[in-house]
């Protein structure tokens, strides 16, 4: 019953990883973004609330995203595992998570480690708007000041698992499923 934790830079293959790992597993891909579409659709409370928020837009405050995932996390297709993609961000929600899936907590956090230059290569490359060298090395500054105390969080439990985002697809998943299971 893998519960997983999925992180890495932008550019990092955290995307491709996930389909493979879900299929992999057979369990759900949990992605905060997905989530929250989805609570605004079905029109939750949560749901409602981040709607006005966002289209105000506001960052989504983590009360809200830590409802929205409570609320996901209850639904019957995570009782063999999830995938949990952009959640969490910071120190606080990692918390709230270790304490919402007590006594059982995060089985595996995995970092997908990929240099900044080839992230920067492979952002570049998509040739998106907003992929500009600029805005890219904000989101890599951003991603280095938010995720380095989740890294710290993870690491002082025991669960996470460092992997080289380099090489095929097909690599990098026997890596990450390889750390997986030595560590599950």
């Amino acid at each position: 019953m893998p519960r997983l934790v999925i992180l890495g830079k932008q550019g990092a293959g955290k995307g491709t990883q996930c389909a493979l790992l879900v299929n992999h597993y057979d369990i759900p891909h949990i992605s905060t973004g997905d989530m929250l579409r989805a609570a605004v659709a079905e029109g939750t409370e949560l749901g409602l609330k981040a709607k006005q928020i966002m289209d105000a837009g506001d960052l989504v405050s983590d009360e809200i995203i830590l409802g929205i995932v409570e609320e996901r996390l209850a639904h019957p297709d995570t009782e063999k595992g999830f995938l949990l993609d952009g959640f969490p961000r910071t120190d606080m929600q990692a918390q709230a998570l270790t304490e919402m899936l007590a006594p059982a907590g995060i089985e595996v956090a995995i970092d997908i480690e990929v240099p900044d230059e080839v992230v920067t290569e492979r952002m570049l490359a998509r040739g998106r708007d907003d992929d500009t060298p600029e805005a890219i090395q904000r989101r890599l500054e951003l991603y280095r000041a938010e995720t380095a105390p989740l890294l710290n969080f993870y690491s002082e439990q025991n669960v996470l698992v460092s992997v080289d985002g380099l090489g095929s697809e097909e690599e990098v998943q026997d890596r990450i499923i390889h750390a997986i299971e030595s560590i599950s």
